[in-house]
């Protein structure tokens, strides 16, 4: 079954974020995603007060950019969240926006040998293994969690080109990806990432996370056509969906049709009212997903 999921944009300022999840999580909203945009809002932060303010919503960060923070702290925070809320955190990571990892002088020459890196050290940490390692950006020295979960917690990775999705399926446990995403992309991108599992010799579930651009009430449809322009993006039907449950439904289960494990609504940035908004999306658009 499709899991239904919605984010928490952080053009929305954090204090906004505890009714939001609290409406989420009493409205039965499988899961509420989190941004760490550069210069908004931190996900790691974001996703423990989340946590906190509800009982069962899972929270999702994507993505954590690997280019801002060493591996081991991502593996102490991760261990942290998932000590804390078991089976309620989930944490991707990603290569950032280069302009923005430019902006803190923290570019990367090779995002794609940093995100391989990166990820081959977290998921060994979590696992509770000693690691030591001597890459090009990632160096670690006899490191271990003093308090690792209790069973290794799956890490995502953001991907939009060919060598990031292959990456994404040799190196990580899922694979997140961007409301630009079409279900023919969905499909691309499931290729490309089964050919970085067979690469690896991969057998286990590598679950697909994508967003939706979807905007609801009665102006929707411009609101969504301006959003998506904003963007740079074609303002093309299979780029969004503006609409009634019934309509928003049948987007979500294209993308699952082609792939998709679990997709996020993504709310228009001008999005009048983020509490309702969750309520729809559980309430009426949940019910008629199978």
């Amino acid at each position: 079954m499709t899991v239904l999921g919605v984010v928490f944009r952080p053009q929305l300022p954090p204090e906004r974020l505890r009714a939001v999840a609290r409406a989420a999580d009493d409205a039965g909203l499988e899961e509420l995603w989190l941004w760490e945009d550069c210069f908004l809002e931190g996900g790691i932060s974001a996703a423990a007060a989340a946590l906190a303010w509800t009982e069962r919503v899972r929270v999702g960060v994507g993505l954590l950019p690997v280019p801002l923070r060493n591996v081991a702290v991502t593996a102490m925070e991760a261990a942290t969240l998932h000590r804390m809320f078991p089976g309620r955190a989930i944490l991707g990571v990603g290569h950032g926006v280069q302009d923005w990892m430019g902006q803190v002088g923290a570019r990367a020459e090779s995002p794609v040998t940093l995100l391989r890196e990166h990820l081959d050290a977290l998921r060994a940490l979590l696992r509770g293994e000693r690691v030591s390692t001597d890459g090009r950006y990632v160096k670690l020295d006899g490191v271990a969690l003093d308090w690792p979960p209790a069973g290794a917690p799956e890490v995502l990775a953001g991907a939009t080109g060919p060598r990031s999705l292959r990456l994404s399926g040799a190196a990580a446990d899922g694979t997140v990806l961007t409301a630009a995403t079409t279900p023919e992309g969905v499909r691309r991108a499931r290729r490309l990432i089964d050919e970085g599992r067979e690469s690896a010799g991969r057998t286990d579930h590598h679950r697909v996370v994508v967003y939706l651009h979807t905007a609801t009430g009665p102006d929707a449809a411009a609101r969504l056509r301006a959003e998506i322009e904003a963007n740079g993006e074609d303002p093309l039907p299979e780029h969004g969906v503006a609409g009634d449950a019934d309509a928003v439904a049948k987007a979500v289960q294209r993308l699952a049709e082609a792939g998709a494990d679990t997709v996020v609504l993504q709310p228009t940035a001008d999005e009048p009212d983020p509490e309702a908004f969750v309520r729809f999306a559980a309430e009426e658009v949940r019910p008629l997903l199978t």
